[in-house]
């Protein structure tokens, strides 16, 4: 299968080339020829937005980095892979993928080795999935097993003077708890730990798997690792070997039989050097427009990450802050598959916790006007919870990750009732309306008994519309097992009739290609990459944008 993978910018400068097609020809043949892939920081799941500025420095995305595993797999110029953790910020879902990926090479007939100077959780389940996994001499070791903490604020925010006025539909529907209880209800309690139970039976089967250990060898050693150093991890069975960096080569060199032929990078980045001195070859580049279709046959990725809301997408800006997907832009961006012929079908990869309800109506309405036409599949990242997972029954199938958390199917909203506060501040708040409804918005006091009941007829109307999207999309789908908020690993996703198959957004675009007898095509990202001068216009919004929205507090979150 041929595939050219091309993200929605310009890529007249720079391209990224699989090592298989990129290896110096003249270089040594006599040894065991290895490739290195470097893991450092987070992995981005798109091409970011100025990386079509970037002359090949930016990072790889998750996908660039699965496909170029793909290539080596099947090229005869490389006979190994090893993977150097660089102090790596993956999520689970991505370790998978990445481990899934490493198997495929290994099946090939190639050995994996990892190589680390610290492990943690996240670092020994990824080399979980290799041949061997070697430490840095001296290095930290620590597996401690899956922690999490909930903070709950009633009492804190009483003692300010501040009240959480919730309402939610779903009795395991737990988003608001944080704020408007001082501890977990039993439903949430019950449905963060089966959720918690799920990842860590997922963590625990992959490590015996991979290190061939029983649950009795794995209990021994975390017992022991939770802080603990190479050598004794070595002796546990967490790692196959320690060295020190500068002797790397040599252990290498006796694992696989021959003095190693370093042979460069997994991935190869070709670039045209810009000349910085030259004024007029900056302002042309600064004028490039980033590539808005593709040139030929492709498959669309369309994009659901961050929170979802109405209108457009945003970022943190240059305040920082958390990414926002918009209803609007990704109704655009499934306008233009829905108009360019070259696109024959779309993967919608789903990374998002949820948010506004209407917006997330919206995109499943674009979605489905898109599948009424063209293949609608879904991969999901991370996460595809609430209005996550709302837009994902919009797809003809859904692709989960093992401990993808998958779900939460309910409805919560509300407002904080500021009245003691003012009070503490000795501010005196002056109310005036007009409308038999308008004072529902005041900032200083709860609901009332009647308004209540209201909002919640609001959010029933919603819930009831949640799900019957849930159960159009998932034929056989039980949702007294499902619904009300509950969240899943992907695992179990699939068990429920959530989803349909364990698989990654690799997976996923590889299974379209063969149902659409496609050899030759592209991947783009959606949306695509802005123009410079919208990104600098996008990036200065976190200077004049209000963080407060009037009538957000009754706004139902899905």
């Amino acid at each position: 299968m041929k595939r050219r993978l091309v993200p929605a910018v310009l890529l007249s400068l720079c391209c990224i080339v699989p090592a298989s097609l990129a290896q110096n020809a003249d270089a040594p043949k006599s040894g065991p020829r290895v490739v290195t892939l470097d893991i450092h920081g987070s992995m981005p799941e798109r091409p970011g937005p100025l990386d079509w500025l970037m002359d090949g420095d930016a990072e790889p995305t998750l996908r660039e980095v699965i496909d170029a595993l793909h290539d080596a797999s099947t090229s005869d110029r490389i006979d190994a892979i090893l993977v150097r953790l660089k102090d790596p910020e993956l999520n689970i879902a991505q370790i998978e993928e990445l481990g899934a990926a490493l198997g495929r090479v290994r099946a090939a007939g190639k050995k994996v080795m990892v190589f680390g100077e610290a492990y943690g959780n996240a670092e020994l389940l990824l080399g979980s999935y290799a041949d061997r996994v070697i430490a840095q001499s001296g290095g930290p070791l620590s597996m401690p097993g899956l922690f999490m903490e909930e903070m709950f604020l009633a009492d804190t925010l009483a003692w300010a003077g501040l009240k959480a006025d919730m309402v939610q539909v779903g009795d395991y529907k737990g988003a608001a708890e944080q704020m408007g209880r001082a501890s977990p209800s039993p439903q949430w309690d019950q449905n963060i730990n089966q959720l918690l139970d799920s990842q860590y039976a997922n963590l625990r089967e992959q490590m015996k798997r991979g290190r061939k250990m029983s649950d009795q060898q794995l209990d021994a050693a975390m017992e022991k690792s939770w802080m603990t150093d190479a050598q004794q991890a070595a002796a546990l069975g967490l790692v196959d070997s320690v060295v020190d960096l500068p002797n790397l080569s040599d252990d290498l060199s006796k694992q696989l039989g021959g003095k190693v032929a370093w042979s460069g990078g997994l991935i190869k980045k070709a670039s045209t050097e810009l000349a910085m001195d030259n004024p007029f070859a900056i302002l042309q580049k600064l004028s490039q427009k980033p590539k808005a279709s593709p040139g030929g046959p492709a498959i669309a990725v369309l994009h659901i990450d961050g929170v979802i809301v109405d209108g457009e997408s945003s970022s943190g800006g240059l305040l920082g802050g958390g990414d926002n997907v918009g209803s609007r832009t990704i109704r655009n961006a499934i306008e233009d598959i829905l108009e360019d012929d070259n696109f024959k079908g779309c993967i919608v990869r789903i990374d998002s916790p949820g948010g506004s309800a209407t917006a997330s109506e919206v995109m499943w309405q674009g979605l489905r006007r898109l599948a009424a036409k063209k293949p609608v599949w879904v991969s999901v990242g991370s996460m595809a919870a609430s209005g996550g997972y709302y837009c994902a029954v919009a797809g003809d199938k859904i692709y989960v990750n093992p401990s993808s958390i998958v779900g939460s199917i309910g409805v919560v909203g509300g407002k904080i009732a500021m009245q003691g506060l003012y009070e503490k501040l000795k501010v005196n708040v002056v109310t005036r309306s007009r409308g038999p409804r308008a004072s529902m918005f005041r900032s200083t006091l709860p609901w009332t008994p009647e308004e209540v009941e209201l909002v919640r007829g609001k959010m029933k109307e919603t819930y009831d519309l949640f799900t019957s999207r849930v159960t159009a999309g998932r034929k056989g789908i039980d949702l007294a097992k499902t619904a009300e908020g509950r969240l899943f690993t992907g695992s179990l996703a699939v068990d429920l009739k959530m989803a349909d198959k364990v698989g990654g957004l690799s997976d996923a675009i590889a299974d379209m290609a063969d149902s659409l007898s496609m050899t030759d095509y592209e991947v783009m990202d959606l949306p695509g990459a802005k123009p410079l001068e919208e990104v600098i216009r996008d990036a200065m919004k976190g200077f004049a944008s209000s963080p407060v929205r009037g009538g957000a507090a009754l706004e139902p979150v899905a």
